[in-house]
C-alpha cells in the first residue's frame, strides 16, 4: 500500500479512466470534479490530506454537507457514485484495503412521470397541420399513430408497413429488448395513415 495525496490519487483515476475505460473528456471531467468536491470538504472540514484516511462517516458527513448546501438528491446521487468509483479503483490498484463508500446508500430517487400534452394542446398541435400538403398527411398520421396508440417515438420509427393491420385496427410492434406486442390503432389514426 502507497500512501498519496489527493492530487496524486485523483491523476491516477484519471488515466485510469481514460486508458482502462475509454472515457471521453468530458466524463473525466465530471468524475475529478465529484471527487475534488469530497477533496475539499474533507482537507477544509476534517483535515484529511490522504483519500485513504477517508472513513465511512466522513463521506456520509460530505454527503450531509451537500444536502445542507441544497444539492437535488439527483445531483447527490451522482457525486456519490463518482466517490465510490474513485474508491473502488484504489482498493483495485491496491493504494488502499477498505473502500469506506463501499456500504454507503445513496438518496431515494423518485421516478419522475413524464410530461403529458392534455386535450386542448393535443388539438392545437393538430390544428397546426397543413393537411393540404403530403409533409402534412404524413405528420397528421405520426400524431395520431402516436397517441392513439401509445408508442415510443422510436416503436413508431421503426413501424414497418407490413405490421399495420388495419382490418382488425392494429399494430404489431417491437419495443425494447426486441418484446413484439399487439396495440389497437385508433379510426382516426387509421384515416391518416391509409
Amino acid at each position: 500500500m502507497i500512501a498519496m495525496e489527493w492530487d496524486a490519487a485523483i491523476q491516477n483515476f484519471e488515466h485510469y479512466l481514460k486508458l482502462e475505460r475509454s472515457l471521453s473528456d468530458n466524463s473525466i471531467e465530471a468524475y475529478r470534479s465529484d471527487i475534488q468536491k469530497l477533496q475539499r470538504y474533507a482537507s477544509e472540514e476534517l483535515a484529511i490530506m490522504q483519500p485513504a484516511n477517508i472513513s465511512t462517516k466522513d463521506i456520509q458527513g460530505f454527503l450531509g454537507f451537500l444536502y445542507d448546501l441544497g444539492l437535488s438528491a439527483h445531483s447527490q446521487a451522482r457525486i456519490l457514485s463518482g466517490i465510490k468509483a474513485f474508491y473502488k479503483y484504489l482498493v483495485f490498484e491496491d493504494f488502499i484495503q477498505i473502500n469506506p463508500s463501499g456500504v454507503i446508500e445513496g438518496p431515494r430517487l423518485g421516478r419522475k412521470l413524464p410530461d403529458t400534452l392534455d386535450l386542448p394542446e393535443i388539438e392545437k398541435m393538430l390544428d397546426a397541420i397543413d393537411l393540404s400538403t403530403p409533409e402534412g398527411m404524413r405528420n397528421r398520421a405520426i400524431i395520431e399513430t402516436l397517441y392513439s396508440s401509445g408508442l415510443r417515438v422510436s416503436e413508431l420509427v421503426n413501424l414497418k408497413i407490413p405490421h399495420i393491420y388495419f382490418d382488425i385496427g392494429f399494430l404489431r410492434i417491437i419495443g425494447k429488448g426486441n418484446k413484439e406486442r399487439l396495440v389497437p390503432i385508433g379510426s382516426d389514426a387509421q384515416k391518416y395513415t391509409r
